[in-house]
């Protein structure tokens, strides 16, 4: 793909515009939108690729567009607000954002994570041409299919972001394997994890909610506490 497109989402007009020269001398074609139901617009209308997305905005706000984005699309979503609380990065993780970012931002940090998150949701959705068994990876009810970028339970598709699909090939390719908090974030983020537990744990509580019948007493995804996560394996 020759260029991405990016919409850029706040009711802070200077925020849009400085946002946008900065994506376009990147390299990016940029959509702006100024609340989320233009938010919504946009998405339904263009090609969108990311999302850099306000919280705090008129007519419908940054967490709510998110949730209307998530029941069609899983293009990566980073969340912009002025709110620094971790419960809020949770919050903002929980319902379907794949990043966090707080205003006022670095500029190199944020440019970083559009490329991450971009190349991450690109080489998942890529598909590969291949019908080798080993692009199946299968365990009790679990099947994932690397060709598709697919995972279903007991026959029954289920929808995932670019991140949980990862998330979830790194913990099927070892069934059984306990990985922490941390080797998870550097395997599936690519970046160093420092105070990384409530970002990767919001992932897995809400994979656990996608693929368990019951979240609270799981039978695939479990937690070793005190040591991090397993695909419990079955024969």
């Amino acid at each position: 793909m020759d260029q991405y497109n990016i919409l850029v989402v706040d009711d802070d007009r200077e925020i849009v515009r400085s946002l946008s020269k900065l994506l376009e001398r990147e390299g990016y074609r940029v959509y702006q939108a100024y609340d989320g139901l233009q938010a919504l617009d946009t998405v339904a209308t263009g090609d969108v690729h990311l999302i850099l997305l306000d919280v705090m905005m008129p007519k419908l706000n940054g967490l709510s567009a998110l949730m209307k984005i998530r029941e069609k699309k899983n293009i990566p979503v980073i969340m912009l607000s002025a709110k620094s609380e971790e419960s809020d990065k949770v919050l903002g993780l929980s319902m379907g954002a794949d990043d966090y970012v707080t205003k006022p931002y670095n500029t190199a940090e944020l440019m970083a994570r559009v490329q991450s998150q971009l190349r991450r949701y690109f080489s998942l959705g890529a598909v590969v041409q291949r019908d080798s068994a080993a692009d199946l990876l299968c365990n009790g009810g679990l099947v994932l299919n690397r060709n598709t970028k697919e995972l279903s339970v007991d026959g029954a598709p289920i929808h995932m972001t670019a991140t949980e699909y990862k998330i979830m090939e790194l913990l099927m390719e070892h069934p059984g394997y306990v990985f922490s908090a941390e080797e998870i974030y550097n395997q599936v983020w690519r970046e160093d994890a420092y105070g990384v537990e409530n970002t990767v744990m919001v992932h897995i509580r809400r994979i656990r909610e996608k693929i368990e019948i019951t979240p609270k007493n799981p039978k695939y995804l479990k937690v070793v506490w005190g040591i991090g996560y397993k695909i419990e394996k079955f024969d």
